[in-house]
């Protein structure tokens, strides 16, 4: 019997088609969009509960946050299409099957919801301003009148983009990193704990910031066992996604992912956190601002390294 060698061209570098065309705006996006979902749904709340007294960081002055965050991840996704000039047609059809429509649409709701918030507050958090129109007054008026009415309707709303940040990435099957049902309720409570923390960094009593400092670490429990449950499913699935998951556990990533998310954005805040709930003194500013550089790393990592995985046959 003769002997023949093949040798194949695919571990020739660059070989096979590569597509990594999404790059930091998308990881920003990611990050405001779960950031302004999570101040949303925490003011929206406080003011079903009639709360708002008690909590007045929530509903007005962290409230200032998911519009400007809003618009400024919209820029950055804009930027970063191909034809950004065609964006508009995403709003020419509704697919509920496409998550990309499911999160245009979110957007284009929740974006002016979150200014009318805002306007529902200007009183109070501008009293020197004075609204020299007659109907802009009128108008204040009727928004802070339905403030309730908006809450109801922002509680669902927030949630969904909340998830649909994870989703947006899960829809993606031949991306074995990202092809993952537990990125859905993971970007959610990343996003609902950014948002806390963006609360204790602007909280004026120690009420607010011990009430959120509680909330925040229930949620980075619950990010970490998320976190641990997307691992633990990659390693006992196929070898593409034994592979995906190297890239995170002693990869290229392992620094970003271990260091910098887990261990400096959840693992040390928390345990700060929890410091601070039984009574010693600890600068609430760092937990909160290591909780949302987590937050965005997490993002950043979770796009590029997603982006990398591939199916190989």
């Amino acid at each position: 019997m003769q002997e023949e060698i093949f040798v194949s061209g695919r571990d020739i570098p660059n070989i096979d088609p590569s597509l990594e065309i999404w790059h930091w705006p998308i990881g920003l996006y990611l990050f405001l969009g779960g950031l302004a979902a999570g101040i949303i749904l925490f003011a929206s709340i406080v003011v079903i509960l009639n709360k708002e007294d008690e909590y007045p960081t929530t509903v007005k002055y962290a409230s200032i946050i998911p519009p400007i965050a809003l618009v400024i991840g919209l820029i950055a996704l804009i930027y970063d299409l191909k034809n950004p000039l065609y964006s508009w047609q995403l709003y020419t059809t509704i697919r509920i099957e496409s998550p990309m429509s499911w999160g245009a649409w979110v957007l284009l709701i929740v974006t002016p919801l979150s200014f009318l918030w805002v306007f529902s507050y200007f009183s109070e958090l501008f009293p020197t301003w004075d609204l020299k129109f007659e109907w802009l007054k009128k108008f204040e008026q009727f928004v802070k009148k339905n403030r309730k009415n908006m809450a109801y309707l922002l509680v669902p709303l927030s949630i969904i983009l909340g998830v649909y940040t994870g989703i947006l990435l899960s829809a993606f099957n031949a991306r074995p990193l990202w092809n993952n049902a537990i990125l859905g309720p993971l970007f959610l409570t990343s996003g609902l704990s950014t948002g806390a923390a963006a609360i204790i960094l602007l909280a004026k009593t120690a009420q607010e910031r011990h009430l959120f400092g509680k909330v925040d670490l229930a949620l980075i429990i619950i990010e970490l066992g998320l976190i641990i449950h997307m691992l633990m499913g990659m390693y006992a699935g196929s070898e593409v996604q034994l592979e995906a998951m190297r890239l995170l556990v002693g990869g290229e990533f392992t620094v970003l992912f271990f260091g910098f998310v887990v261990i400096l954005g959840l693992i040390i805040p928390g345990i700060l956190e929890a410091l601070e709930i039984k009574g010693y003194k600890v600068p609430v500013a760092i937990p909160a601002l290591l909780v949302l550089i987590g937050g965005l790393i997490f993002r950043f990592v979770m796009v590029e390294a997603g982006q990398i995985t591939r199916y190989l046959y």
